[in-house]
């Protein structure tokens, strides 16, 4: 029995996509003319500081105060010692 063994080199190169179905590289790839199979991965967006803010802004007050708070942090620190 024969073992075909396929041998693959991954070239990675960044660029963009400028329509359905064409991929502009931004630098030039060194490669024989030849097949090749693209996997894209599209990066997430970064939160915006506005989005972070407003995300914030929406979540409920809480109800400790300034004293409880305090007394967690010394009760924390002494359970240091």
């Amino acid at each position: 029995m024969g073992w075909e063994i396929e041998m693959t080199r991954a070239v990675v190169v960044k660029g963009h996509l400028v329509g359905p179905r064409t991929v502009q590289l931004d630098e030039p790839v060194h490669q024989p003319t030849c097949e090749v199979e693209v996997i894209l991965r599209v990066p997430a967006e970064a939160p915006t500081t506005e989005g972070l803010a407003a995300f914030l802004r929406s979540l409920p007050a809480g109800t400790r105060t300034k004293a409880d708070i305090d007394q967690q942090l010394r009760d924390e620190r002494d359970s240091w010692r």
